[in-house]
Protein backbone atom coordinates (compact mmCIF):
# COMPACT_ATOMS: atom_id res chain seq x y z
CA UNK A 1 0.00 0.00 0.00
CA UNK A 2 1.75 3.34 -1.04
CA UNK A 3 1.00 6.27 1.15
CA UNK A 4 2.36 10.08 1.02
CA UNK A 5 4.98 10.76 3.12
CA UNK A 6 4.81 13.31 5.92
CA UNK A 7 8.27 15.66 6.33
CA UNK A 8 7.76 17.11 9.52
CA UNK A 9 11.41 18.74 9.49
CA UNK A 10 10.09 20.96 6.68
CA UNK A 11 7.23 21.57 8.44
CA UNK A 12 9.12 22.71 11.34
CA UNK A 13 11.80 24.70 9.32
CA UNK A 14 8.72 26.63 7.75
CA UNK A 15 6.93 27.48 11.26
CA UNK A 16 9.68 28.66 13.28
CA UNK A 17 10.31 30.31 10.54
CA UNK A 18 7.24 32.03 10.03
CA UNK A 19 7.02 32.31 14.00
CA UNK A 20 10.14 34.56 13.90
CA UNK A 21 9.25 36.85 11.54
CA UNK A 22 6.11 37.74 13.50
CA UNK A 23 5.96 41.51 14.74
CA UNK A 24 2.58 41.38 16.48
CA UNK A 25 -0.41 39.75 18.10
CA UNK A 26 -2.39 39.67 14.55
CA UNK A 27 0.64 38.19 13.48
CA UNK A 28 0.82 35.74 16.06
CA UNK A 29 -2.45 34.82 16.03
CA UNK A 30 -2.41 34.26 12.18
CA UNK A 31 0.88 31.86 12.94
CA UNK A 32 -0.94 30.15 15.60
CA UNK A 33 -4.39 28.94 13.18
CA UNK A 34 -2.01 28.27 10.22
CA UNK A 35 0.15 25.76 12.58
CA UNK A 36 -1.74 24.52 15.63
CA UNK A 37 -5.46 25.69 14.75
CA UNK A 38 -8.02 22.79 14.05
CA UNK A 39 -7.42 22.59 10.30
CA UNK A 40 -3.77 23.72 10.74
CA UNK A 41 -1.56 22.05 9.16
CA UNK A 42 0.57 20.06 12.30
CA UNK A 43 -2.92 18.78 13.00
CA UNK A 44 -3.88 17.64 9.86
CA UNK A 45 -0.71 15.34 9.76
CA UNK A 46 -1.63 14.19 13.07
CA UNK A 47 -5.27 13.07 11.60
CA UNK A 48 -3.77 11.34 8.51
CA UNK A 49 -1.26 9.38 10.55
CA UNK A 50 -3.95 6.43 10.29
CA UNK A 51 -3.42 5.89 6.62
CA UNK A 52 0.47 4.72 7.56
CA UNK A 53 1.91 1.22 8.59
CA UNK A 54 1.85 0.96 11.62
CA UNK A 55 5.69 1.06 12.76
CA UNK A 56 5.94 4.43 10.45
CA UNK A 57 2.36 5.72 12.08
CA UNK A 58 4.14 5.29 16.14
CA UNK A 59 7.33 6.90 14.93
CA UNK A 60 6.05 10.07 13.44
CA UNK A 61 2.81 10.56 15.73
CA UNK A 62 5.65 10.44 18.71
CA UNK A 63 7.57 12.93 16.44
CA UNK A 64 4.34 15.16 15.54
CA UNK A 65 3.52 15.42 19.06
CA UNK A 66 6.99 16.83 20.30
CA UNK A 67 6.79 18.96 17.84
CA UNK A 68 3.40 20.34 18.63
CA UNK A 69 5.06 20.90 22.18
CA UNK A 70 7.88 22.86 20.58
CA UNK A 71 6.21 24.94 18.80
CA UNK A 72 3.55 26.19 21.71
CA UNK A 73 6.14 26.74 23.42
CA UNK A 74 7.74 29.00 21.15
CA UNK A 75 4.33 30.83 20.47
CA UNK A 76 4.12 31.80 24.37
CA UNK A 77 8.16 32.54 24.67
CA UNK A 78 7.19 35.04 21.19
CA UNK A 79 4.34 36.24 23.00
CA UNK A 80 6.49 37.35 26.01
CA UNK A 81 8.93 38.82 23.76
CA UNK A 82 6.81 41.16 22.26
CA UNK A 83 5.42 42.04 25.35
CA UNK A 84 8.74 43.44 26.90
CA UNK A 85 9.50 45.06 23.43
CA UNK A 86 6.37 47.08 23.83
CA UNK A 87 7.30 47.79 27.13
CA UNK A 88 10.46 48.78 26.72
CA UNK A 89 9.08 50.67 23.63
CA UNK A 90 6.66 52.64 26.09
CA UNK A 91 9.52 53.79 28.41
CA UNK A 92 11.71 55.25 26.00
CA UNK A 93 9.13 57.28 23.99
CA UNK A 94 7.68 58.43 27.85
CA UNK A 95 3.94 56.99 27.75
CA UNK A 96 4.64 54.90 30.77
CA UNK A 97 6.84 56.77 34.10
CA UNK A 98 7.45 53.46 36.55
CA UNK A 99 8.07 56.68 38.93
CA UNK A 100 4.61 57.66 39.28
CA UNK A 101 2.75 56.01 42.10
CA UNK A 102 0.11 52.85 41.76
CA UNK A 103 -3.34 53.32 41.36
CA UNK A 104 -5.02 52.89 45.02
CA UNK A 105 -6.80 50.50 45.99
CA UNK A 106 -10.19 50.64 47.48
CA UNK A 107 -10.23 49.46 50.65
CA UNK A 108 -13.85 48.34 52.31
CA UNK A 109 -15.04 49.17 55.40
CA UNK A 110 -17.74 47.80 57.75
CA UNK A 111 -21.24 48.29 57.29
CA UNK A 112 -22.60 51.42 58.88
CA UNK A 113 -25.14 48.42 61.55
CA UNK A 114 -22.11 46.51 62.01
CA UNK A 115 -20.10 49.65 63.14
CA UNK A 116 -23.26 50.74 65.74
CA UNK A 117 -24.12 46.95 66.92
CA UNK A 118 -20.23 46.47 67.82
CA UNK A 119 -20.27 50.16 69.97
CA UNK A 120 -22.72 48.80 71.72
CA UNK A 121 -21.34 45.20 72.66
CA UNK A 122 -18.28 46.95 73.51
CA UNK A 123 -20.54 49.36 75.93
CA UNK A 124 -21.95 46.05 77.39
CA UNK A 125 -19.21 44.22 77.68
CA UNK A 126 -17.48 46.60 79.89
CA UNK A 127 -20.03 46.05 82.05
CA UNK A 128 -19.66 42.72 82.58
CA UNK A 129 -21.71 41.15 80.01
CA UNK A 130 -20.62 38.20 77.85
CA UNK A 131 -21.72 37.91 73.86
CA UNK A 132 -23.75 34.65 73.06
CA UNK A 133 -25.10 34.27 69.62
CA UNK A 134 -27.55 31.78 68.70
CA UNK A 135 -29.79 30.16 66.19
CA UNK A 136 -31.47 32.09 63.46
CA UNK A 137 -33.95 29.14 62.48
CA UNK A 138 -36.17 28.51 65.44
CA UNK A 139 -38.82 26.36 66.77
CA UNK A 140 -42.10 27.22 67.81
CA UNK A 141 -41.31 26.47 71.49
CA UNK A 142 -38.06 28.81 71.92
CA UNK A 143 -39.63 31.65 70.12
CA UNK A 144 -43.04 31.58 72.03
CA UNK A 145 -44.17 29.30 74.45
CA UNK A 146 -40.57 29.70 76.08
CA UNK A 147 -41.27 33.31 75.92
CA UNK A 148 -44.94 32.88 78.30
CA UNK A 149 -46.23 33.35 74.57
CA UNK A 150 -48.87 30.60 73.83
CA UNK A 151 -50.40 29.94 70.28
CA UNK A 152 -53.70 31.72 71.26
CA UNK A 153 -51.90 34.71 73.18
CA UNK A 154 -52.91 37.85 71.66
CA UNK A 155 -49.09 38.82 71.71
CA UNK A 156 -48.24 36.45 68.43
CA UNK A 157 -50.34 39.21 66.56
CA UNK A 158 -47.83 41.73 66.93
CA UNK A 159 -45.14 39.64 65.41
CA UNK A 160 -45.89 38.51 61.76
CA UNK A 161 -43.99 35.33 61.47
CA UNK A 162 -42.17 34.00 58.96
CA UNK A 163 -42.68 30.20 58.79
CA UNK A 164 -40.51 27.33 56.80
CA UNK A 165 -42.98 25.66 54.86
CA UNK A 166 -42.76 21.81 55.22
CA UNK A 167 -39.93 21.82 58.29
CA UNK A 168 -40.17 20.80 61.63
CA UNK A 169 -38.00 19.80 63.92
CA UNK A 170 -39.03 17.05 66.95
CA UNK A 171 -42.45 17.62 65.35
CA UNK A 172 -42.26 21.28 65.98
CA UNK A 173 -42.62 23.88 62.76
CA UNK A 174 -39.44 25.78 62.25
CA UNK A 175 -39.81 29.97 61.88
CA UNK A 176 -37.43 32.47 61.10
CA UNK A 177 -36.75 33.90 64.90
CA UNK A 178 -38.74 37.12 65.10
CA UNK A 179 -36.31 38.32 67.77
CA UNK A 180 -33.24 37.19 69.75
CA UNK A 181 -35.32 36.44 72.96
CA UNK A 182 -35.17 32.69 72.68
CA UNK A 183 -31.50 32.40 72.97
CA UNK A 184 -32.10 33.82 76.13
CA UNK A 185 -33.94 30.25 76.79
CA UNK A 186 -31.84 28.00 75.28
CA UNK A 187 -29.00 29.51 77.64
CA UNK A 188 -31.04 29.32 80.90
CA UNK A 189 -31.74 25.67 80.05
CA UNK A 190 -27.92 25.00 79.85
CA UNK A 191 -26.38 27.66 82.84
CA UNK A 192 -27.19 28.60 86.55
CA UNK A 193 -26.88 31.83 87.84
CA UNK A 194 -24.91 34.17 87.86
CA UNK A 195 -25.95 35.19 84.43
CA UNK A 196 -25.34 38.35 82.22
CA UNK A 197 -25.38 38.04 78.28
CA UNK A 198 -25.95 39.98 75.25
CA UNK A 199 -27.50 38.39 72.47
CA UNK A 200 -26.98 39.80 69.31
CA UNK A 201 -28.07 38.84 65.86
CA UNK A 202 -30.54 39.25 62.71
CA UNK A 203 -34.52 38.96 62.93
CA UNK A 204 -36.96 38.28 60.49
CA UNK A 205 -40.86 39.11 60.47
CA UNK A 206 -43.17 39.49 57.81
CA UNK A 207 -43.37 43.06 57.68
CA UNK A 208 -44.75 46.00 54.92
CA UNK A 209 -41.63 47.87 54.88
CA UNK A 210 -41.63 51.51 55.20
CA UNK A 211 -38.98 54.17 56.42
CA UNK A 212 -39.03 52.51 59.65
CA UNK A 213 -39.97 49.10 59.09
CA UNK A 214 -37.51 46.32 57.66
CA UNK A 215 -38.64 42.86 56.94
CA UNK A 216 -35.40 41.98 58.49
CA UNK A 217 -33.26 44.00 61.12
CA UNK A 218 -30.69 43.99 63.81
CA UNK A 219 -31.43 43.31 67.74
CA UNK A 220 -29.29 43.09 70.82
CA UNK A 221 -31.01 41.47 73.56
CA UNK A 222 -29.59 41.97 77.12
CA UNK A 223 -30.24 39.50 80.24
CA UNK A 224 -29.30 39.44 83.88
CA UNK A 225 -30.37 36.76 86.54
CA UNK A 226 -28.89 36.53 89.71
CA UNK A 227 -29.84 37.24 93.37
CA UNK A 228 -31.41 40.45 94.55
CA UNK A 229 -31.24 41.94 90.96
CA UNK A 230 -34.01 44.85 91.00
CA UNK A 231 -35.38 47.50 88.64
CA UNK A 232 -32.72 49.43 89.73
CA UNK A 233 -29.88 47.39 88.53
CA UNK A 234 -31.92 47.36 85.07
CA UNK A 235 -32.47 51.53 85.21
CA UNK A 236 -28.55 51.96 85.95
CA UNK A 237 -27.78 49.62 83.42
CA UNK A 238 -29.53 51.35 80.33
CA UNK A 239 -29.05 54.55 81.41
CA UNK A 240 -25.03 54.19 81.10
CA UNK A 241 -25.79 52.95 77.86
CA UNK A 242 -27.90 55.82 76.27
CA UNK A 243 -25.13 58.00 78.02
CA UNK A 244 -22.41 56.90 76.49
CA UNK A 245 -24.06 55.97 73.61
CA UNK A 246 -25.72 59.73 72.57
CA UNK A 247 -23.84 61.51 75.28
CA UNK A 248 -23.56 62.55 78.33
CA UNK A 249 -25.55 65.37 78.03
CA UNK A 250 -28.46 62.77 77.48
CA UNK A 251 -31.96 62.59 79.75
CA UNK A 252 -33.23 59.35 79.84
CA UNK A 253 -36.95 58.85 80.40
CA UNK A 254 -38.47 55.26 81.44
CA UNK A 255 -42.19 54.40 81.25
CA UNK A 256 -44.47 51.37 81.59
CA UNK A 257 -44.81 48.82 78.45
CA UNK A 258 -46.23 45.88 77.73
CA UNK A 259 -44.34 42.92 77.01
CA UNK A 260 -45.02 38.85 77.65
CA UNK A 261 -42.12 37.86 78.92
CA UNK A 262 -41.18 41.05 81.79
CA UNK A 263 -43.27 42.06 84.58
CA UNK A 264 -43.36 45.10 84.82
CA UNK A 265 -42.11 46.05 81.60
CA UNK A 266 -40.79 49.73 80.81
CA UNK A 267 -39.67 51.28 77.64
CA UNK A 268 -37.12 53.87 77.07
CA UNK A 269 -36.99 56.80 75.79
CA UNK A 270 -34.00 60.00 75.24
CA UNK A 271 -34.83 63.38 74.87
CA UNK A 272 -34.40 64.78 71.32
CA UNK A 273 -31.16 65.69 70.78
CA UNK A 274 -32.24 67.99 67.91
CA UNK A 275 -34.53 69.97 70.26
CA UNK A 276 -33.68 69.58 73.15
CA UNK A 277 -36.96 68.22 73.97
CA UNK A 278 -39.10 71.10 72.98
CA UNK A 279 -40.66 69.28 69.84
CA UNK A 280 -39.95 68.86 66.10
CA UNK A 281 -40.48 66.37 63.23
CA UNK A 282 -38.03 64.18 64.66
CA UNK A 283 -39.69 63.09 67.58
CA UNK A 284 -43.02 63.71 66.60
CA UNK A 285 -43.34 67.02 68.69
CA UNK A 286 -43.29 64.93 71.80
CA UNK A 287 -39.57 66.29 72.84
CA UNK A 288 -38.96 62.13 73.32
CA UNK A 289 -37.45 59.45 71.10
CA UNK A 290 -37.96 55.78 71.92
CA UNK A 291 -35.27 53.25 72.11
CA UNK A 292 -35.31 50.01 73.46
CA UNK A 293 -38.13 47.85 75.32
CA UNK A 294 -36.95 46.41 78.85
CA UNK A 295 -38.40 44.70 81.94
CA UNK A 296 -37.79 42.63 84.88
CA UNK A 297 -37.70 38.63 83.93
CA UNK A 298 -40.74 37.07 84.46
CA UNK A 299 -41.18 34.84 87.54
CA UNK A 300 -43.32 32.16 85.21
CA UNK A 301 -40.04 32.14 83.18
CA UNK A 302 -37.33 31.87 85.49
CA UNK A 303 -38.75 28.77 86.95
CA UNK A 304 -39.63 27.37 83.65
CA UNK A 305 -36.16 27.42 83.37
CA UNK A 306 -35.43 25.27 86.38
CA UNK A 307 -34.58 28.41 88.82
CA UNK A 308 -35.83 29.09 91.88
CA UNK A 309 -37.63 32.15 91.33
CA UNK A 310 -37.78 33.09 95.05
CA UNK A 311 -34.23 33.51 95.22
CA UNK A 312 -33.35 34.46 91.59
CA UNK A 313 -34.44 37.90 90.03
CA UNK A 314 -33.21 39.03 86.63
CA UNK A 315 -33.88 41.59 84.21
CA UNK A 316 -34.25 41.65 80.41
CA UNK A 317 -33.88 44.21 77.21
CA UNK A 318 -34.31 44.37 73.74
CA UNK A 319 -32.77 47.10 71.46
CA UNK A 320 -33.12 47.81 68.03
CA UNK A 321 -29.56 48.67 66.13
CA UNK A 322 -30.69 50.32 63.09
CA UNK A 323 -32.88 52.36 64.91
CA UNK A 324 -29.98 53.36 67.06
CA UNK A 325 -27.61 54.17 63.69
CA UNK A 326 -30.73 56.07 62.66
CA UNK A 327 -31.04 58.12 65.91
CA UNK A 328 -27.07 58.68 66.00
CA UNK A 329 -26.99 59.71 62.40
CA UNK A 330 -30.17 61.21 61.41
CA UNK A 331 -30.85 58.82 59.10
CA UNK A 332 -34.78 58.97 58.24
CA UNK A 333 -35.02 55.50 56.55
CA UNK A 334 -34.17 52.35 57.65
CA UNK A 335 -34.46 51.01 53.73
CA UNK A 336 -31.36 52.79 52.67
CA UNK A 337 -28.99 50.42 54.96
CA UNK A 338 -29.73 47.42 52.46
CA UNK A 339 -30.29 49.08 49.62
CA UNK A 340 -26.75 48.39 48.59
CA UNK A 341 -26.23 52.20 47.95
CA UNK A 342 -22.00 53.36 47.79
CA UNK A 343 -23.16 56.93 47.93
CA UNK A 344 -24.85 56.28 51.04
CA UNK A 345 -22.12 53.38 52.61
CA UNK A 346 -19.48 55.66 51.84
CA UNK A 347 -20.20 58.40 54.33
CA UNK A 348 -19.71 56.05 57.38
Amino acid sequence: MSTKPVDLHELASSAREELADAGDEAALEKWRIAYLGRKGRLPLVLRGLGELPLEERRRLGGEANQLRQELESALEAKREELKQQRHTAAEETGRLDVTLPGRPKRVGRLHPVTQTMREMLEIFVSMGFSVIEGPEVETEYYNFTALRIPEDHPARDMQDTLWLEGAEKDGAPLLLRTHTSPNQARFMEQHQPPIRIAVPGRCYRHEATDASREWMFTQIELLAVDEGISMADLKGTLFEFAKRMFGQERRVRFRCDYFPFVEPGVDMAIDCFLCGGDGCRTCRGEGWIEVLGAGMVHPEILSNMGYDADRYTGFAAGVGVERICMLRHGIEDIRAFYANDLRFLEQF
